[in-house]
């Protein structure tokens, strides 16, 4: 039987020089960031993002599953060089997260995709399983969608909508699977109303309610609509807080219009606003890195751009979002 090589000896597409750099940055910023994440007992964070030009990985650990997705670039390498050269940074990246490689799902992507990808299905393995955030559970696919089923870079957000939740009429809009819904249910909200296009999606939420027993028909609510055509039916002072995470993009045959988030935000924002109650407040955020906000046609009172606050310490220096706290 051949001896398996070193993971600096991988393979000659991958130079032990290379291969040395990456280790060095992977094992230095997992052992830092690990620190972190044990103090405040979060399990599911990000261990690295593209530091290394050479080594285009966004990497996701998700307690004991590892989430690789690889940015598409150009490069010199033929198909079988690359897969080469992938496996060998598998193997890395198992050795120092000290995962097993079965538990390590790689996914390739755009480099500039928007959100409206993560409605774009890749796989059919039907493979999700529990993770732990600030005592919740979520259920999180590796393997069938581009995006996870949790975005971990509003994990701070969710838990300014927790505590800000009690006895709050909440609604959640281009919602996703539910994350912010579970949150503002866990706080004590006297409704949930949860809003997405996608049935898929509103179902995942469902059964992220389910998990950690949240059952009230009375109290949460699932609902398929566009949300553009959704806020035009709503009388005001409907709700007390609103969440607002759209797409960049999105022109899904099951819309009624296109949404482009620069354009239509102030629209989104108004129909929002209408719907809310005197001094209450919208979460609003958005990943078009170029955005700008027209404050001076937004009918609120106060708008604060709290990206900062909404780090995380995994994601400092490499978000690409923002995010608002918008009061009537």
């Amino acid at each position: 039987m051949e001896n398996t090589p070193s993971s600096s000896e991988s393979n000659f597409v991958l130079s032990p020089q290379k291969a040395e750099m990456f280790e060095n940055r992977l094992n230095k910023v997992f052992k830092r960031k690990k620190k972190i994440a044990q103090k405040q007992q979060i399990t599911c964070w990000r261990v690295y993002d593209h530091d290394l030009p050479e080594f285009p990985f966004c990497i996701d650990l998700y307690e004991n599953h590892v989430y690789v997705a690889e940015y598409h670039r150009k490069h010199k390498m033929s198909e079988e060089e690359h897969t080469q050269w992938l496996e060998a940074c598998l193997q890395i990246i198992s050795m120092h997260l000290d995962v097993p490689n079965e538990n390590i799902y790689v996914k390739q992507r755009k480099r500039k995709a928007n959100r409206n990808d993560q409605y774009e299905k890749t796989g059919d393995a039907q493979q999700y399983f529990t993770v732990l955030e600030n005592g919740l559970k979520f259920l999180v696919n590796l393997t069938d969608y581009l995006d996870t089923g949790l975005f971990l870079d509003h994990r701070i957000t969710r838990q300014m909508v927790r505590s800000e939740a009690l006895n709050k009429r909440v609604l959640n809009l281009f919602a996703y699977t539910g994350s912010f819904s579970v949150y503002a249910a866990a706080g004590q909200a006297s409704s949930v109303t949860t809003v997405d296009l996608s049935k898929t999606y509103l179902q995942w939420a469902q059964d992220n309610f389910t998990i950690n027993k949240l059952k009230n028909n009375a109290a949460y609510h699932f609902i398929h609509a566009d949300v553009k055509q959704y806020l035009k039916t709503l009388q005001p002072n409907s709700f007390d807080l609103i969440i607002i995470d759209p797409p960049t993009f999105s022109n899904s045959k099951r819309m009624k219009d296109i949404l482009d988030i620069q354009r239509d935000h102030v629209a989104l924002l108004n129909d929002a606003l209408h719907a809310l109650t005197p001094g209450s407040t919208i979460y609003f955020s958005t990943n078009y890195t170029k955005f700008v906000m027209d404050e001076e046609n937004i009918r609120a009172s106060i708008i604060k751009n709290i990206t900062n606050a909404t780090t995380p310490f995994d994601f400092e220096g490499k978000l690409k979002r923002w995010c608002y706290r918008i009061t009537k």
